[in-house]
């Protein structure tokens, strides 16, 4: 197997796409540390993977404070005898626009996604680079952090975060040996159950039936297990030389996203004042202007609800 003697945590693992990647890591020969904050989500989720005939233990702590990182190091050393591959997937949602959007709902999401993502990364590499281990660290972005999403502001700072954090390791951590990278999945979640556009596909999904072509190929949006094979990928040695990239996933699509680059450049000599602006803005780079949000086509008339 592929992660055979290998040891992995997967934070917010106790269901959907975090148990998708802790079974597959599993299955792949890793030992998982489930992380949940559900004591029974946690364990049922460790023994499915036991189950299968794979090895793994539950910690059940919120992500985001450092007691949280450090409990779960020390859970794989302590039970496992050291730590490879860790994947940030743990997270929470407050969907409100931005003039209703609470300082609560704000924090309680940058808190868990972007904090636990760091404070668990900050643990892990320091404990890879002390023991000369040439880790994995996998964090999950989203399309919405990629291209924005409405009510989404908490969700969106959060997720384009994680990629900024994960190009960084990839440079600070490369002569350890170490990759770091962010994985886009589109799978059909508890979030996306909720969309009417998608109901097709989560209605199939649900009732354990093939999704229509349509979803799986036109927009690239499958089920949790879709996704769950990237993850073992990227966290075996055969993707060694894979770091500091954003890759997408899901049902038969597989993108890797580009990073930021200027679209559009212009200069003037002297530079560019108010009414240099004004007068030439739209010529210079006017036409170049981004999109915001995902764009999907018109959904086929069969499959409309």
């Amino acid at each position: 197997m592929s992660l055979d003697g290998k040891v992995a945590i997967v934070t917010g693992s106790g269901r959907g796409l975090g148990l998708a990647y802790a079974q597959e890591l599993a299955r792949q020969g890793a030992a998982v540390v489930v992380n949940d904050v559900d004591e029974q989500t946690a364990a049922d989720a460790v023994a499915s993977i036991e189950a299968a005939g794979g090895k793994a233990i539950a910690v059940v702590a919120p992500v985001g404070p450092t007691e949280t990182a450090q409990q779960l190091v020390a859970a794989a050393v302590e039970s496992f005898g050291r730590l490879d591959i860790l994947v940030t997937n743990a997270g929470v949602l407050r969907d409100t626009v931005l003039w209703k959007m609470s300082d609560d709902d704000f924090d309680t999401v940058i808190n868990v996604h972007l904090r636990g993502t760091f404070t668990c990364v900050r643990e892990a590499a320091t404990y890879m680079r002390e023991n000369e281990i040439a880790g994995r660290i996998i964090c999950i972005g989203s399309p919405t952090g990629q291209r924005g999403n409405f009510g989404q502001t908490n969700y969106a700072a959060a997720k384009a975060g994680i990629v900024g954090m994960v190009r960084t390791w990839a440079l600070e951590l490369k002569r350890a040996g170490i990759t770091a990278n962010a994985v886009i999945p589109v799978a059909a979640t508890a979030m996306t159950a909720t969309v009417p556009y998608f109901a097709a596909a989560v209605e199939a999904d649900a009732a354990g039936e093939a999704m229509p072509p349509f979803f799986r190929h036109d927009l690239g949006f499958g089920t949790s297990d879709d996704v769950a094979g990237l993850i073992a990928y990227l966290a075996s040695d055969a993707a060694a030389g894979v770091t500091g990239q954003a890759i997408g996933i899901g049902g038969d699509r597989l993108q890797l996203w580009s990073h930021p680059e200027a679209v559009a450049t212009a200069y003037r000599d002297g530079g560019w004042s108010y009414d240099a602006l004004a007068a030439d803005f739209t010529e210079a780079v006017g036409g170049q202007l981004q999109t915001v949000g995902e764009r999907f086509p018109p959904l086929p008339d069969e499959l409309q609800r």
